[in-house]
């Protein structure tokens, strides 16, 4: 198990959603990677988020779409 975190790295906090390693993550990471990244949006995938105080506070996403829309909609406010 791990974390999709997407960050703007303007503001405080990100969205996280909960997946598991593996072929579907890469393919996830890279398709909302080539959306986002040029408009300040940092997505990393992390073990556990107690441990990266730094992207906190947390907004958890259960659903794959929702988090993609939310990354989406937080570019473009960039």
């Amino acid at each position: 198990m791990c974390y999709l975190v997407a960050k703007d790295k303007n503001v405080h906090g990100c969205y996280a959603l909960k997946t598991r390693h593996g072929s579907h993550l890469v393919e996830l990471k890279r398709r909302i990677n080539q959306q986002v990244v040029a408009r300040g949006i940092q997505l990393v995938t992390i073990s556990r988020p107690t441990a990266y105080g730094e992207y906190a506070p947390y907004t958890f996403v259960e659903d794959e779409n929702k988090f993609e829309k939310l990354v989406q909609e937080m570019a473009a406010k960039n």
